[in-house]
């Protein structure tokens, strides 16, 4: 069963362009551009790992990350950004994400992150 893929960010070009690029890599890929839409439509405990963007209107990643941890929520987080500082690839790391990677992101990059982050204990990949 392909691994879910879950991706919030409010740029819809970004998101038609990582499901492409991801579903060619054979995850299964749901997209939403804003929290609200992801909140809506997928419970905490679904499993997956989530794609999300630093800067949205509304609640920015950081808030959707904290809500989605006191959801008790432990689906695995990769952050996303056009930002260039190295402070919000520390903060993602020190907030328990995954990663962090800066837009546009590589592909090759992407996919062997979610497959870290996805990889199940002793499993090898």
């Amino acid at each position: 069963m392909p691994e879910k893929i879950y991706i919030v960010d409010d740029d819809e070009s970004v998101c038609r362009a990582l499901k492409t690029l991801l579903m060619t890599y054979g995850f299964d890929v749901k997209t939403f551009t804003s929290e609200n839409d992801f909140f809506s439509n997928v419970s905490h405990n679904d499993p997956g790992c989530l794609l999300l963007d630093i800067h949205m209107p509304g609640l920015d990643g950081w808030e959707v990350h904290k809500k989605l941890l006191g959801s008790g929520s432990n689906r695995p987080v990769i952050f996303i950004s056009a930002e260039k500082k190295d402070s919000a690839a520390d903060r993602a790391l020190r907030v328990g994400a995954v990663g962090f990677l800066q837009k546009p992101v590589n592909g090759q990059t992407l996919v062997d992150l979610i497959n870290f982050a996805v990889k199940k204990p002793g499993e090898n990949k």
